[in-house]
């Protein structure tokens, strides 16, 4: 009973969303990476290449964006505490908005090297930017593959475009460094490296938008506000509803709070387990709690 009003507070929890383990994928794309890292990077200071350099600087951010996310995940893993009562599920969330930032990060890094070799372009050599970003382009599409079946979580998404991101670049720069060799014009690869930088903009800006709006606690994409109102004020014996939110406690768990007024009584624990399954099964929102009033004053009064 709420204190001073006649509220009962009913829960229920569908099956719970937990993170796909991952650790294997993360940990594969983690030593390819880095070790890409360190050959783009010489090949590139060796080529004179700033479309491998400015590729190298992008997958060394990449490394340690799966680092946070695989960190992330194994976090969000952990039982609760008596501190951390929803355990540390929402450190996907920030690992999202991390990577982001991390990305913007290299994103202005790369574009003030681009425009001081477009202002003074260098001596290329195309052959080895072609076979050094083509070992690139195996990499980052075989690590992106891995993360190909956790799309749902923005967390393994950031990392899959990460990657996915990365392969098109290399793509990118193969096709400059094959262009510089029947040409000979040096000045195409900065204008690849700044076609790098607008991919990767393009990449960052969604995973930005969403990472923010989930440390905003905003209702998560895929779920419909309007739906979930309409789906609860058509319960049997539901005469009103307010105080509805629905909030991302991680990149995979979703809950719901919600005042649901049944002058009628009391509706019994069937009514609310099958409530929280729907809303489990129908609208992705594993953790449902409902705070039933059986008096219209108090409806009025709270709202």
């Amino acid at each position: 009973m709420g204190a001073g009003h006649g509220h009962t507070h009913d829960h229920g929890h569908g099956h719970a969303h937990a993170p796909a383990d991952f650790g294997n994928a993360f940990l594969i794309g983690i030593v390819l990476n880095t070790a890409f890292v360190v050959i783009e990077a010489i090949y590139g200071w060796i080529s004179g290449s700033m479309a491998l350099i400015a590729d190298a600087g992008h997958n060394l951010s990449d490394v340690l964006a799966l680092l946070l996310a695989w960190g992330a995940s194994a976090a969000a893993k952990k039982p609760p505490s008596e501190r951390f009562t929803y355990g540390f599920k929402s450190s996907t969330i920030l690992a999202a908005l991390l990577n982001a930032g991390l990305l913007l990060v290299a994103i202005g890094a790369i574009l003030f090297e681009t425009l001081h070799r477009i202002a003074q372009p260098a001596t290329v050599q195309g052959e080895t930017m072609a076979i050094v970003a083509g070992i690139g382009i195996v990499i980052n599409a075989g690590t992106a593959a891995l993360f190909m079946r956790g799309q749902h979580d923005i967390n393994i998404r950031g990392a899959f475009l990460h990657m996915a991101a990365d392969a098109l670049v290399s793509l990118g720069v193969v096709i400059a460094g094959l262009a510089i060799i029947w040409t000979g014009e040096a000045w195409i690869d900065p204008v690849v490296s700044l076609a790098i930088v607008l991919v990767i903009a393009w990449s960052t800006w969604g995973l930005l938008k969403d990472s923010v709006a989930m440390s905003m606690l905003a209702v998560p994409k895929g779920i419909s506000e309007a739906d979930v109102r309409a789906y609860l004020a058509a319960l049997p014996g539901v005469e009103a509803l307010h105080d509805l939110h629905i909030w991302p406690m991680s990149t995979t768990e979703t809950a719901l709070t919600v005042h649901l007024v049944m002058p009628g009584g009391h509706p019994g624990d069937s009514f609310l387990a099958k409530a929280a399954q729907d809303l489990d099964h129908h609208h992705r929102i594993g953790h449902s709690t409902f705070q039933i009033e059986t008096s219209r004053a108090v409806c009025v009064a709270c709202c």
